[in-house]
């Protein structure tokens, strides 16, 4: 059963990167593939693999961002392409000696919030603050703030995967005009939501089962049937739903 143990310890790693790829992210067409993930009819369903995550897992990836790597940083997204999805994005440039590079930068600490993932009122949400510049033909417009977002978990059955779908729900600017912020705020959160959509999560290929059963003369094979998922005890749990399926050694 050595390779079950190891397909499960890879599912879970592929979760713990989850907070990686939502704060350092890839260009991607915002919509999320699939179905939100709903709770188990009955708590560990049969045929389940349970794991458990806890927020402290996701900060501690979060620390380590942080202390060991660049500040995570995006492009500003200007205005969306409807034919390939993929934003236009400011060019750098240099104005009084300092760079005006169109980016937004995560940080792990500013505007009195600390960067975060906490799980509260059933659903995961993540906090966290930022600073930036947008270059106008009026000049270099630098910011700081930070915003709300939260996760939702997606299911798709049809590539037997769980993918995760940021929302940026709130953006707080630092001391800015109102003619300013309705500049800025729609650029982060369009910025933020579209860059990062959607998270692969945990993919069904990596957790699949085939193990050989010599004593039986066959071979053990699972494949995800299902993905379901409940806050407990300030817990993630993830039920992973097998279909099981004998056959013979060939």
């Amino acid at each position: 059963m050595s390779k079950l143990i190891l397909g499960l310890m890879i599912g879970l790693i592929v979760g713990g990167a989850l907070t990686f790829l939502l704060f350092v992210g890839v260009p991607r067409a915002a919509q999320t593939p699939g179905s939100p993930i709903k709770a188990p009819d009955v708590s560990a369903p049969a045929g389940s693999a349970q794991i458990v995550l806890k927020q402290e897992f996701f900060n501690e990836i979060l620390t380590t961002i942080f202390r060991d790597m660049s500040d995570p940083a995006f492009p500003l997204a200007v205005a969306a392409n409807p034919v390939d999805e993929q934003p236009h994005i400011t060019h750098a440039v240099f104005q009084d000696g300092q760079l005006c590079d169109g980016k937004i930068t995560v940080r792990e600490e500013g505007s009195g919030v600390r960067t975060s993932v906490r799980f509260e009122n059933n659903r995961i949400s993540a906090p966290f603050a930022f600073a930036g510049n947008y270059y106008t033909p009026f000049g270099c417009i630098q910011f700081t703030g930070w915003a709300q977002a939260n996760l939702e978990l997606r299911y798709d059955a049809a590539a037997r995967t769980v993918f995760g779908r940021i929302n940026v729900e709130t953006v707080n600017l630092d001391g800015v005009n109102p003619i300013v912020g309705g500049i800025v705020t729609p650029l982060v959160q369009t910025t933020l939501n579209n860059r990062v959509n959607p998270i692969p999560v945990l993919s069904g290929d990596q957790i699949a089962i085939d193990v050989p059963i010599a004593s039986a003369a066959g071979r053990l094979r699972a494949t995800v049937n299902d993905v379901r998922a409940e806050f407990r005890d300030d817990a993630l749990n993830l039920y992973v739903i097998y279909a099981f399926k004998g056959a013979p050694i060939q």
